[in-house]
């Protein structure tokens, strides 16, 4: 079985294309067949191969299928196995796949269907390249990938105003950070000859001292350096401060789309590039402590805007933002492990969150206002405990997922003796436990608020929606364990990658603390933040005592509801700034002085041979005059030189 690796990001691709080519010739249920059995038979083929690599003795399986050779660069387009990517495999071939169900019931009724699951296909694709590549420019391919889809899906509503622009800005932003990512892989080139991991890192752990030591480019040693450049790269794709602005508005996609893309996979590809790097970033201490505060910061700073929001998918797509922060906020500490086994839960109840979201929001018939909710637990009953089940993942509440690895991240930062990290990543805990209750009392609880006819249509969403609901509702409670304290089989399974890199002067002093008291701490601020949301919006009050606390604090609710106007900030300071410049170079650059020098030479060609053909009469005695002139010319040369 694992032979056929090559297939699973392939067929995918074959999906995409066969819709995306021939697909407007196809009935409805052939694109819809096309579009499940290209990730399905994905699907099946990894966990085949993930079940075949789990019996056997080896760490790794590569799978080369050819050589990029150009010159002196020779890169294999090979395919790699290993336990990082095999947690990676599952998590999107998985979640996928139920998210291809689920979109057959969401876009159903959706002009362009077939176009579509071609651009859902070819993430999956991509996706799947990038976490399966055996190197840095094969990941590049898929993290490229993925950007142009994250495009696609964004601004699929094309003929609506604020898509397009949505995917415009979110394919901006990520090429800010891809440029780094470029610079870093090419450090890594130039120094070493190759970007095969099994062949960078143990250059790099062999050459510790000087990789670490002497300076290379902005100060920094080669190590600090390109782990620096690969975070930025980090930054744009799993929307980190300050490239996190695209994120929220990529909700203009398709809620499914939100779900995969922007919950599950694709923004959590920066962290798997972290951990897959882990060698790099254990020798570069002063960038993985930037790393850990940057998440940190990012993950209340997030939490802090989604407690005002009113767009349900709003408040989940500020709530990724937190959880990213999370996640990086354990890379940096160096507890890869708990990072992406964050990443692991985060997919299932994120996911769950997104498409419980679009249950509400395809009964609302579009209306994604919860202001206008309320009450919708007796219209939608599997919505609505599917979306408590997920709320009580996210909030950290025992013993659903997201206890365990949240819990697992606020142990390494006090392990680590980072109290103040700690207690930033307790709060928003406390935070996040608030705005996701927030949102569930005013959805699903109260009196309805919408319109007669929204009531009227009201109804639960059918089986296709509905089955991805439950099976992710199940991962969402079951997925914690494998993580728990008392037996970390998740950890162990991961010791094979993350190996610790010994350099001297650069060991970490660790602090024993109790997980048992951590772990209680924290379960009782996320059960704070969740009384506080229920005394604010339950019993019932629906938006009276929220809007009270509006009308207390008006100034900071304003503050938190318009995202403490870093999009207006960004548009005076950087936007209008090059906007300014592109249209001198436009107007001033290309059209006067380009166009204008060439348009110049035009018009003197144009003169001089205009000038000439008057001379050119056909007149023996002119011509015997400039014969004369010329010879006079050609004697007084000569004669006084």
């Amino acid at each position: 079985m694992l032979g056929l690796l090559w297939l699973i990001p392939i067929l995918p691709f074959a999906g995409a294309a066969i819709n995306g080519l021939l697909g407007k010739w196809f009935p409805k249920w052939l694109v819809t067949f096309v579009a499940l059995a290209a990730p399905g038979v994905s699907l099946l083929i990894a966990l085949g191969c993930l079940w075949q690599f789990s019996q056997g003795t080896a760490l790794t399986y590569e799978q080369t299928l050819y050589m990029w050779t150009t010159g002196d660069l020779n890169i294999p387009v090979a395919f790699l196995l290993d336990h990082l990517s095999a947690v990676m495999l599952f998590i999107v071939t998985f979640v996928g796949f139920l998210i291809h169900v689920y979109s057959v019931g969401y876009m159903g009724h959706e002009e362009g269907y077939r176009r579509y699951f071609a651009y859902l296909n070819l993430f999956m694709s991509s996706m799947l390249m990038l976490v399966l590549g055996n190197n840095y420019l094969v990941m590049f391919v898929g993290w490229e990938g993925v950007g142009l889809c994250s495009y696609l899906l964004i601004g699929f509503y094309y003929d609506q105003p604020f898509p397009p622009y949505a995917g415009k800005k979110a394919f901006i932003v990520n090429r800010n950070g891809d440029f780094a990512f470029l610079l870093g892989m090419f450090t890594l080139f130039a120094h070493f000859g190759s970007l095969t991991y099994h062949e960078i890192f143990p250059k790099i752990a062999a050459e510790a001292g000087p990789v670490t030591g002497t300076p290379f480019a902005l100060g920094l040693p080669l190590a600090s350096f390109v782990a620096l450049c690969f975070f930025i790269g980090a930054m744009g794709k799993s929307a980190q401060i300050p490239l996190y602005v695209w994120l929220p508005d990529a909700m203009a996609g398709p809620t499914p789309v939100s779900a995969l893309i922007h919950a599950a996979t694709m923004v959590t590809a920066g962290v798997y590039m972290v951990v897959r790097s882990n060698v790099i970033y254990q020798l570069a201490p002063g960038i993985s402590l930037f790393v850990a505060f940057i998440g940190a910061f990012t993950a209340i700073f997030a939490a802090s805007i989604g407690i005002a929001q009113t767009d349900i998918k709003k408040v989940l797509a500020y709530s990724t933002v937190s959880q990213l922060g999370y996640m990086f906020l354990a890379a940096g500490l160096g507890a890869y492990s708990a990072a992406l086994f964050h990443v692991m839960t985060h997919a299932f109840f994120k996911a769950l969150l997104f498409l419980g979201s679009g249950s509400v929001i395809h009964a609302m018939s579009g209306d994604q206002d919860m202001d206008h909710m309320g009450g919708l637990k007796k219209h939608l009953p599997q919505t609505f405990i599917t979306y408590w089940i997920g709320a009580l993942a996210i909030a950290g509440i025992f013993p659903f997922a997201g206890f365990f690895s949240k819990d697992e991240i606020l142990h390494a930062a006090a392990e680590h003796g980072r109290w103040g990290l700690y207690a930033i990543g307790l709060i928003t805990a406390g935070m996040t436990a608030f705005y996701m209750f927030r949102s569930v009392f005013l959805t699903f609880h109260g009196e309805f608020r919408g319109t007669h006819e929204q009531e009227h249509h009201l109804h639960e969403s059918p089986a296709w929606m509905t089955i991805p609901l439950w099976i992710l509702a199940l991962g969402a409670v079951v997925s914690g364990f494998v993580g728990a304290p008392w037996n970390n089989r998740f950890e162990r399974f991961l010791e094979p990658v993350i190996q610790k890199v010994q350099v001297p002067g650069m060991e970490a002093a660790e602090h024993h603390v109790s997980v048992l008291a951590l772990s209680i701490v924290a379960l009782l601020v996320a059960g704070l933040g969740i009384v506080i949301a229920w005394l604010n919006y339950g019993r019932d009050k629906g938006l009276t005592e929220g809007q009270a606390w509006a009308a207390r604090l008006p100034g900071l609710h304003r503050l938190l509801l318009e995202k403490y106007y870093i999009d207006e900030g960004y548009d005076i300071l950087v936007v209008r700034p090059l906007a300014a410049i592109s249209r001198f170079f436009w107007k001033v650059v290309d059209t006067f002085i380009i166009d204008g020098a060439i348009n110049a030479g035009a018009f003197l060609t144009e003169l001089t041979g205009d000038v000439g053909r008057f001379t050119t009469t056909g007149n023996v005695r002119n011509y015997a005059l400039y014969f004369f002139l010329g010879v006079v010319v050609l004697f007084y040369w000569i004669a006084f030189r």
